[in-house]
């Protein structure tokens, strides 16, 4: 066991008993502790990673799928240490059923706090009710968080650099604080551990469907939703959603599920539309290793509109102008395919017919007149408000708003 880790656990113990272990204490305890003797300044990731590699006497390891990897560096009956490696890993909104605190050890991140207004319970695995973004921060090495379980931080983290490394101070689990929310912005939330093994299959069967191209694909779809219960039905659109898409066929679905379900469903179309935009900026980092892009794609993913992106950015690079910045990341990141040229995962019309050279410029001129006007003022027509749809129905729409 690392030195440091025995001292911090000890230290978290013998102060958690002077409060009679009470769980209210347990974050303040372990966050201040965490500040005290801050593992970014006190263990050196090399020899650590040398030491838990080298030798066997380590704490108990558990089986958890969380971090890439996750190490346990202490461990008691009440609470226990880890150290979460972070390679690709972007957080879904979600809430906890532990307590602690977290020390970011190496690297930095976009961390983003919510409520959940409104909410009320369809079944014991969903809710539904208005996600409101509360706060946002950029986390640098040596920045420590509090966790407190249940619906009172709920929180996503989007990690910009390779490795990120976070030290986590926490309880195993927190009585009566679950279940352990997912959020789907903005008006969702699910249990990420409930297991239905009938909706389990019929994805499965779908995607079976879906390879073979089944001309009756959609169909069985459609009368899937107009049938199942909210919970299976949303279920089955948020699987469905893109083949349907590519189909063609995703409106008529759609609208089937919000007519067997009628007021409850006002909110999905948003929440879908959404979860597929989210979904798509993760899948972006997989191949996108700048911070700085990493940090351009964060804002996208968590700032809801261009003001907010614009003071995210002057916050953090106050010597530059914000619409210059996003402009020089958009150029870095324009890519070419077969079809043209794509920024992120707006590809330039094809309806519009120039060099490539060309299409850079123009895909640029149209981003920067979003950024330095009212993108609603935007009613030139022709090829410029082509080029402006395609990107304003991206992954960039925040610019947009």
């Amino acid at each position: 066991m690392n030195p440091y880790f025995d001292q911090l656990g000890r230290t978290v113990l013998e102060r958690w008993r002077e409060q009679n272990f009470s769980l209210e204490t347990f974050p303040e305890i372990a966050r201040l502790a965490l500040d005290q003797s801050p593992p970014s300044q006190n263990v050196d990731l090399e020899e650590l990673v040398h030491e838990f590699l080298s030798r066997d006497e380590q704490p108990f390891q558990s089986q958890s799928g969380f971090g890439q990897p996750e190490l346990v560096a202490f461990n008691d009956q009440r609470f226990y240490i880890q150290i979460l490696f972070w390679l690709e890993g972007t957080t879904d909104i979600h809430q906890h059923e532990f307590s602690g605190a977290f020390h970011v050890m190496q690297g930095s991140s976009i961390h983003a706090e919510f409520d959940f207004d409104h909410a009320r319970s369809i079944t014991p695995h969903l809710r539904v009710g208005d996600l409101r973004m509360k706060q946002i921060e950029l986390l640098e090495t040596g920045r420590t968080v509090s966790i407190t379980s249940g619906r009172e931080c709920i929180h996503s983290l989007f990690h910009l650099d390779t490795p990120s490394v976070t030290v986590v101070v926490r309880t195993h689990h927190d009585p009566g604080t679950g279940p352990q929310y997912n959020y789907l912005p903005p008006h969702l939330a699910i249990d990420p551990l409930h297991t239905d093994a009938l909706t389990q299959r019929r994805k499965q069967l779908l995607g079976v469907l879906e390879t073979l191209e089944h001309p009756r694909y959609a169909t069985f779809v459609r009368k899937m939703v107009e049938s199942l219960d909210f919970e299976r039905g949303f279920n089955i659109l948020l699987h469905t959603m893109e083949h349907l898409q590519d189909l063609g066929e995703w409106e008529p679905v759609l609208a089937a599920f919000q007519e067997r379900h009628g007021e409850l469903a006002k909110g999905v179309p948003a929440t879908l539309a959404e979860s597929l935009r989210r979904d798509t900026i993760s899948r972006m980092r997989y191949h996108i290793d700048d911070p700085d892009h990493r940090f351009f794609l964060a804002l996208l993913m968590n700032v809801p509109t261009r003001a907010d992106i614009f003071a995210f950015i002057q916050e953090r690079f106050p010597d530059q102008s914000p619409v210059e910045t996003i402009l020089g990341w958009a150029e870095e990141l324009i890519e070419p395919t077969d079809f043209g040229l794509t920024l992120l995962d707006a590809s330039f019309p094809e309806t519009i017919d120039v060099a490539s050279e060309r299409q850079s410029v123009l895909l640029i001129d149209a981003l920067r007149e979003a950024l330095e006007e009212d993108p609603e003022s935007n009613d030139s027509g022709g090829e410029d408000s082509v080029i402006f749809a395609a990107l304003a129905e991206s992954c960039l729409r925040p610019l947009f708003s």
